[in-house]
């Protein structure tokens, strides 16, 4: 038995040595067999087999050599996965998964374009959720329990917190949300993993240093157990945010884009990269804001610009329009929110009967709403329009005398604020082009792979879907699991043509030991 395991085991290191030469030979020029001469690389051990070396040594060499992967990485798109919806009813939100620390722990955090650091719950954090209604496992990051964590001191260039005490010498922040809910805490360093795609390339596990919060203390909406979360991803153009900080370093371009799916359980793709559709329209950034403020110029019910004055819309003190992921609805200002009402309530007349629910303006409908409600469009500069259908500003909010009630999902703002937050972003591929100061959009099924550029300006992109590649010249498909069966295949016959020569045992256990 022993003996014929051993023959099997030679069977598979020649099976093994063919399937790489082929690859290799696939490798050169796409050609296979072609009159390539030979070459030969001496290799020699960088440490000595009888040298001993501590362990924290070989991560340190590890960590340098990954560094200097990294800097090698032009315009590399980061891939991040995206879970919930903007059905309030569900989710309420969208998040995604990030590792951090050694050994890499998992957390669960809010996407968000309003604000700018990503933290996450300290297990010192004071008056924090324990459980989640959303039937996400919490966990709590801890600094002792991460080899590779560190404090930021007050001194140090990162830190441009006003909290710093000379006692502590530890930089802190205070952090205040739209909704009054609010999060304290210090900031540390530590690891972000991440999986990085270039040309035909998955880097997986890649990782670097970044700035991030742990937060000791939270307050208002941040308290409930209904929506807890592990912190929240801040995605704006400040310094301290992920995209500044690893653009800054050459590790993603600086530019990152999202597709929120909004029907059925949601989800959608959110890379550090720009996704690249012929629809896509863009239209520029205000400069020099805390946020991604638009200029927005009009609103239009079914074709008709509803009588607001731009200029309430414009970016002026605390005032403007900006675009939000971590809003799950969309608010009008005062001077455009009255007018919008009034016109989709003269559009639906008398087919859908109005209401007032909780002081919210609402329809009891008896058919389809995208065949009663009219199409509304926003107008930005550059002539670049969103358009928006019944579903991006109502909201169903049940059943009222037999009847589905509809209501209009755009809040009132009195502070003279309009935000675009899930409600109209679902569906949608959106790009905050950090670099060329513009954001654009398109309507697109983000349940559908995407197309991401790799390098900024060039004709070169990643199929986030299939992991295919694409320049203009070529194309070049790469599908990761379709490579990987096709190997299985072809080992598992030539184990077959020798299965006289083995056992029927050892032939699984050959075929086994590949697919792990």
């Amino acid at each position: 038995m022993l003996e014929t395991t051993g023959n099997c085991m030679k069977l598979l290191m020649m099976v093994t040595a063919v399937i790489a030469a082929l690859t290799i030979a696939a490798a050169k020029d796409g050609a296979v067999g072609g009159n390539v001469p030979a070459r030969v690389l001496n290799l020699e051990r960088v440490l000595p087999l009888n040298h001993k070396v501590e362990l924290e040594k070989l991560i340190a060499r590890d960590r340098a050599r990954h560094a200097q992967i990294l800097q090698n990485f032009a315009g590399g798109v980061v891939d991040f996965p995206v879970i919930g919806s903007s059905d309030q009813f569900l989710f309420g939100l969208y998040y995604t998964k990030v590792k951090l620390g050694s050994p890499p722990r998992e957390y669960d955090v809010q996407i968000d374009t309003g604000s700018d650091i990503l933290w996450v719950t300290c297990r010192s954090c004071n008056n924090c959720p324990q459980t989640s209604g959303l039937g996400v496992e919490l966990n709590f990051y801890d600094t002792a329990i991460s080899s590779t964590s560190s404090l930021i001191s007050c001194s140090d260039p990162m830190c441009a917190s006003t909290e710093c005490s000379s006692e502590t010498n530890q930089c802190a922040y205070t952090f205040r949300y739209g909704d009054g809910s609010g999060t304290t805490g210090y900031y540390v360093s530590d690891l972000l993993y991440f999986d990085t795609f270039v040309a035909t390339s998955l880097i997986a596990n890649s990782s670097a240093p970044i700035v991030f919060g742990c937060s000791t203390s939270q307050s208002g909406d941040l308290t409930q157990m209904d929506r807890a979360i592990d912190g929240i991803f801040g995605f704006g153009p400040q310094d301290l945010s992920v995209i500044s900080q690893l653009s800054a370093r050459g590790i993603s371009p600086k530019v990152f884009s999202h597709c929120l799916k909004g029907e059925g359980n949601g989800g959608g793709i959110l890379v550090l990269g720009e996704i690249l559709n012929p629809s896509i329209v863009y239209s520029p950034l205000v400069p020099s804001q805390g946020h991604y403020n638009v200029y927005l110029q009009s609103i239009a019910v079914n074709g008709q610009t509803l009588p607001v004055d731009p200029a309430v819309f414009a970016s002026s003190g605390d005032r403007g329009t900006i675009v939000d992921s971590g809003t799950t609805l969309a608010y009008l200002t005062a001077e455009a929110y009255e007018p919008f009402v009034n016109a989709i309530t003269a559009a639906v007349s008398p087919s859908a009967r109005l209401v007032i629910s909780g002081r919210k303006p609402c329809y009891l409908v008896s058919s389809s709403i995208s065949d009663m409600f009219p199409p509304v469009s926003l107008n930005f500069a550059g002539g670049a329009s969103m358009d928006l259908r019944p579903s991006d500003y109502l909201v169903h909010m049940g059943f009222y005398e037999g009847a589905a009630m509809w209501c209009i999902g755009f809040q009132r703002d009195d502070a003279g604020v309009t935000i675009l937050g899930d409600l109209v972003l679902k569906d949608k591929i959106i790009v905050y082009d950090l670099a060329r100061k513009r954001i654009g959009w398109a309507d697109y099924d983000c349940s559908s792979p995407v197309n991401v550029s790799t390098t900024s300006g060039k004709d070169e992109f990643i199929n986030a879907g299939q992991l295919s590649v694409s320049s203009s010249s070529s194309r070049v498909y790469f599908n990761l699991r379709h490579a990987r069966t096709n190997a299985r295949r072809l080992l598992f016959l030539v184990l077959m043509i020798g299965f006289p020569f083995c056992s029927l045992t050892s032939v699984l256990s050959c075929y086994f030991f590949l697919n792990i």
